[in-house]
């Protein structure tokens, strides 16, 4: 076969790859499926009491105790063990109650509320770093470009978290990504930039388009100010593709002989003939150039081109595979290796010459060197099974390292945890105890309640058996955490299993913040952000923009101010994740969380 007909097949495979590539944090998700999810009797619809309701709480709270219902803040004495109140207006049927007595819980990972921001949909809080290194917008549906969120807009929406009872802000990756874009979706019909964070270029400096390291720097000490952590998303499988902007900027890489007359003086502009899609671009790259080896460089990735390993199949070998032929860094490898050719050559670099480093160390350093001048909280990491165990007990070690330094060098400065937090993202865990948490995390994600949720929406008492199992396993004699949510930007938006129904997504936060463990809010769960323009990549439309107008407009006030809410109560009583569960009465559907002193009863009247 000749090299152009190698890699017109190769990118062909690329062009069906990148379905699962436009996924920010790339391969091996599942697509979006219509309708209900499965396992749950997700046809009734249990309309709630707003009517008085007496309520056994003797095993929780003795007698003569004062308790408020939170949502309202009215107030009832216990007597022979029962209370009788009414829940509230828009309360859709629940008492949240507390004894007045109470003080605010003490925070512990095991109750966290993440909210979860792609940060260039977030909010934009200065346009004039909304395009750089000749990115553009397409002028269409703008899928798959940079649409302005930034670091200035994080820290000026850090109050409404606030309001909402986030104690940790887990952002996308913060990094320099690739500068131009590859063909998006399975049919190549849209631009596909690095808006995500997922497609590295440059893991030491922020990206332009989300701002610069001070505004990085504030947004991190404003969110500590108001008792809130930060989650930084981080990625050690894979560096993000090359671009025909890239190869121009960066000198790395060929195209083939004369090739070049068909491309504008600015690479990056490149646009498709009406006959083809935005993969048509790699006919003109020679792919077997030795020049390919002033990019990462065959002892850094496997990238099957020029004289580069080529990746074992994923499926086969998943921490030596390719993730949708995404470059996969050699983290397992032992021998020592230079800086990149092309970062070396990077003015705007912070990276280094390390002596003796491996891949893994240089990867590693790069990460922690964000704990260790701005104070990072955690990690989320990305793709987790795809890389070796080691490696992620190492990034953790010295992560709390980083972490100690920071504190060590700035003693007046408060930090709301003591201890480095790592999540994971292993596709498709569930609600138990794996190798992950010897390898240094902390939690993993729970991919089972999106399943789960949309029944406990529609009526919360269908909560029941997953409260009970996952309370039992999460704070058993050998406890663990999980972070469970009901969108993502690898799976699907609530509001697309609601229907749109704002009534499920209002009620969706009763199912959601009530659940054992840490859970995790995505952008926009709180107000029915909508699904946006997706082109022929299922995932791309989770990231649509914050509805911002909405939110100001007062169009989904109803449903903001309940999650504000329950929110609030989550945050100010760490049990309700971290406690015991115990179920007092199916009808009404009342329920106790407890965690020593700390006690709390939640109840659901229904017609």
């Amino acid at each position: 076969m000749n090299p152009c007909a190698r890699h017109l097949k190769l990118h062909a495979c690329i062009a069906s790859a990148l379905i699962a590539a436009g996924c920010a944090s790339g391969p091996g998700k599942p697509p979006v499926v219509a309708g209900p999810p499965s396992g749950n009797d997700t046809s009734v619809f249990c309309e709630a009491e707003s009517t008085e309701m007496t309520i056994q709480v003797g095993s929780v709270f003795s007698d003569g105790t004062l308790v408020r219902d939170f949502y309202t803040g009215n107030t009832a004495r216990v007597r022979e063990g029962q209370v009788t109140m009414a829940p509230g207006d828009g309360a859709e049927g629940l008492l949240l109650l507390e004894s007045v007595d109470t003080a605010k819980g003490q925070f512990t990972w095991a109750g966290a509320t993440v909210y979860f921001a792609v940060t260039d949909r977030f909010a934009n809080g200065t346009t004039r770093n909304d395009l750089n290194y000749g990115r553009r917008t397409d002028g269409k549906d703008e899928i798959g470009t940079f649409h302005g969120g930034d670091f200035a807009g994080l820290t000026q929406k850090l109050d409404y978290l606030s309001e909402l009872g986030v104690s940790a802000l887990w952002i996308t990756p913060p990094f320099e990504q690739m500068h131009g874009w590859v063909g998006g979706g399975d049919r190549g019909d849209f631009q596909h930039y690095g808006y995500h964070g997922y497609y590295a270029l440059d893991f030491t400096v922020p990206d332009a388009n989300f701002g610069t390291r001070e505004e990085f720097r504030t947004l991190v000490q404003e969110a500590h100010e108001r008792g809130i952590r930060v989650v930084m998303d981080v990625v050690m499988n894979h560096p993000g593709y090359s671009t025909l902007q890239d190869m121009q900027t960066f000198g790395f890489g060929s195209l083939f002989e004369g090739f070049e007359k068909h491309l504008p003086a600015q690479w990056g502009d490149w646009q498709p003939e009406s006959w083809e899609n935005f993969h048509a671009y790699h006919a003109l790259i020679d792919y077997d150039h030795p020049d390919w080896r002033n990019w990462w460089g065959k002892d850094w990735v496997r990238a099957g081109i020029a004289d580069y390993d080529t990746p074992a199949n994923a499926s086969v070998d998943p921490q030596r595979g390719s993730l949708a032929f995404l470059p996969d860094f050699k983290t397992e490898a032992e021998q020592a290796v230079d800086l990149p050719v092309f970062l070396r050559n990077k003015e705007t670099s912070r990276s280094r010459q390390l002596d003796n480093a491996t891949v893994r160390d240089y990867l590693i350093t790069w990460l922690t060197d964000w704990v260790r001048e701005f104070g990072v909280d955690g990690f989320r990491v990305d793709t987790a099974k795809h890389v070796e165990p080691e490696a992620w007990l190492a990034l953790k070690q010295e992560a709390q390292a980083a972490l100690d330094d920071y504190r060590s060098r700035n003693p007046d400065t408060e930090l709301p945890a003591d201890e480095f937090w790592m999540v994971a993202e292993v596709f498709p865990h569930s609600v138990r105890k794996t190798a992950y948490f010897d390898a240094g995390f902390d939690a993993v994600i729970n991919f089972d309640f999106q399943e789960e949720a949309r029944a406990g929406a529609q009526c919360l008492p269908a909560m029941e058996s997953v409260y009970s199992d996952y309370a039992g396993k999460l704070h058993g004699a050998d406890n663990f955490n999980v972070l469970s949510y009901i969108s993502s930007h690898d799976t699907r938006l609530f509001s697309q299993l609601a229907g749109n129904d704002s009534a499920l997504q209002k009620r969706a936060a009763a199912a959601l913040m009530l659940t054992p463990g840490a859970v995790q809010v995505f952008y926009g769960d709180e107000s029915g952000r909508a699904f946006g323009p997706t082109g022929s990549d299922p995932h791309q439309g989770t990231r649509s923009d914050m509805n911002w107008r909405a939110i100001e407009n007062g169009e989904v006030s109803a449903i903001l101010e309940h999650w504000q809410k329950l929110g609030k109560f989550r945050e100010r009583h760490p049990a309700i994740g971290a406690g015991e569960h115990r179920l007092i009465s199916q009808r009404p559907y009342v329920f106790s969380r407890t965690n020593g002193d700390e006690r709390v009863v939640i109840a659901f009247g229904r017609k």
